[in-house]
């Protein structure tokens, strides 16, 4: 992916299509930009799939300085908010991290969209997401290695350990003097 990145910044460079800066790169590399130069609709994607991993690194910066972040969640028609501290990135993905025995766990089974807030010295953040649990083992122990205090609580091998992804999430910035800011990913 980092090399694609850094040839979709030469197109960016090159917007005349000078070949001979192309050409230059090597005949594989060139053949992977005129491909991107030519299938605009792959382009696109590509870019987009770049915007979006900028997004969710931003939310991931802003989750991990706050430190502590509010879950909302719905139990019946009540909403239900607390504290999480976790937040992790792994394979392209976003995790936060909670035990199954919890109500927050059994909450999100019966309906897996929530929001997340976050507020740092007079800029907040919030995201509206689906939250969907990843049961494998990589993940989890990804998630306990970044987080190594809560080994004396969790296990990546135990029934209880629970790592969940946002998906289809749309985080806004916001602050009293700037204009919000929208992402998603």
């Amino acid at each position: 992916m980092c090399d694609l990145l850094f040839y979709i910044s030469i197109l960016r460079i090159d917007k005349n299509m000078n070949f001979k800066i192309w050409e230059s790169l090597g005949s594989d590399k060139f053949e992977i930009l005129m491909n991107l130069s030519y299938n605009k609709v792959e382009f696109n994607k590509i870019l987009m799939e770049e915007k979006a991993m900028n997004g969710m690194q931003e939310v991931y910066e802003f989750l991990k300085k706050t430190g502590t972040y509010y879950l909302a969640t719905v139990e019946e028609d009540q909403p239900r908010v607390r504290p999480f501290g976790t937040i992790d990135l792994f394979e392209d993905k976003l995790y936060i991290q909670t035990g199954k025995v919890k109500e927050v766990s059994k909450q999100i089974q019966k309906n897996g969209k929530v929001e997340i807030c976050a507020f740092d010295g007079g800029k907040w953040l919030r995201v509206a997401a689906t939250l969907v649990r990843d049961d494998r083992l990589e993940a989890k122990e990804h998630m306990l290695q970044a987080y190594p205090h809560l080994g004396a609580m969790y296990d990546p091998k135990d029934d209880n350990t629970e790592v969940l992804y946002l998906k289809d999430a749309t985080a806004t910035f916001s602050s009293f003097v700037e204009a919000p800011k929208t992402v998603t990913f």
